[in-house]
């Protein structure tokens, strides 16, 4: 009897044991669980201080960003507008604003302090010029260029001695050198710097009635219409789609500082046309120009050509 009731208080003991055991286990997961839970919350608290700290860098950077853009920007306007500016003011010394009475070869050491050659120096060639020759009989004719240095292209071949060809009534010619038969000599100018100096005179040509104005001025220059075709031909397509055209005849005073022309035997009647032309945006207003007739009478040599100023 008395053993049962000690095997009981020991089997009582041993479970009270097992209860505080389990007890004391409950507490310590409470407290680890505890100890998780305030890490993660001191991790959620550091990540929330590093993401307020990465914010504002990342906002920086994008102003930054767009204030270089924006600066470039300002730069690219400012660069346009000078070179708008610098562009419109070089159209507004081109030549055919100025007076000028007179084309020659402008040479720098000619100049003085007093700015005695005042005009405007522009880049030019002499274009295809093409000469025809009528004699009122068949006739041996030489034609020399007095500045040959200037030439860039010619045919025939140009020699030393000039060109030497057999002229026939019809303006047929014959090569001396080759025995071909020509319709006309050919020969353009090397690429020189001329200067404008105090021409007032001129025309202002709408792009469209460009054909219908040459027609009616080269015949009185006196070209025939076949001559006047060909220059037209040549010349029309650079010009007819302007919105206007400065247009001058030279005189043979400047024609011939360009280029002398010797021809043996010496005709009865010589004209030389050269045409100097520049297209413009806007109508400008100028003296027109004064053309006298020219008649053909006789043995007749013709030379036209033409300069765009640049």
């Amino acid at each position: 009897m008395e053993d049962n009731e000690k095997e009981e208080k020991e089997q009582e003991l041993k479970n009270q044991d097992m209860q505080e055991q389990e007890v004391q286990k409950e507490e310590g997961q409470g407290s680890n669980q505890e100890q998780q839970e305030s890490k993660q919350e001191q991790q959620d608290a550091e990540e929330d201080l590093n993401l307020d700290d990465v914010i504002p860098k990342k906002q920086i950077k994008i102003t930054l960003t767009t204030g270089m853009i924006i600066l470039i920007g300002i730069c690219m306007v400012v660069i346009l507008a000078i070179i708008l500016i610098v562009g419109n003011s070089r159209r507004e010394d081109s030549v055919y604003y100025e007076d000028y009475d007179g084309v020659d070869y402008f040479d720098v050491d000619d100049c003085d302090d007093d700015n005695e050659y005042n005009g405007h120096l522009y880049t030019t060639s002499v274009d295809k010029p093409i000469i025809y020759i009528y004699p009122i009989e068949e006739t041996k004719v030489t034609v020399k260029l007095g500045k040959p240095e200037n030439l860039a292209v010619s045919y025939p071949k140009y020699k030393e001695e000039g060109w030497k060809v057999l002229a026939k009534t019809d303006g047929t010619l014959i090569d001396s050198n080759s025995g071909r038969n020509l319709y006309a000599l050919y020969w353009e100018g090397k690429k020189i710097e001329k200067r404008a100096n105090n021409v007032k005179e001129g025309f202002v040509v709408e792009g469209e009635n460009t054909a219908k104005f040459l027609e009616e001025k080269l015949a009185i220059l006196g070209l025939n219409e076949r001559e006047a075709e060909e220059f037209i031909v040549y010349w029309l397509p650079q010009m007819e789609n302007n919105k206007f055209n400065y247009i001058r005849f030279e005189s043979l005073e400047e024609i011939e500082e360009i280029m002398p022309l010797e021809i043996n035997p010496k005709p009865d009647t010589l004209i030389r046309i050269m045409m100097e032309w520049e297209p413009l945006d806007e109508k400008i207003e100028i003296e027109e120009q004064k053309l006298e007739k020219a008649e053909r009478d006789g043995y007749t040599v013709v030379e036209w050509g033409g300069t765009k100023l640049k």
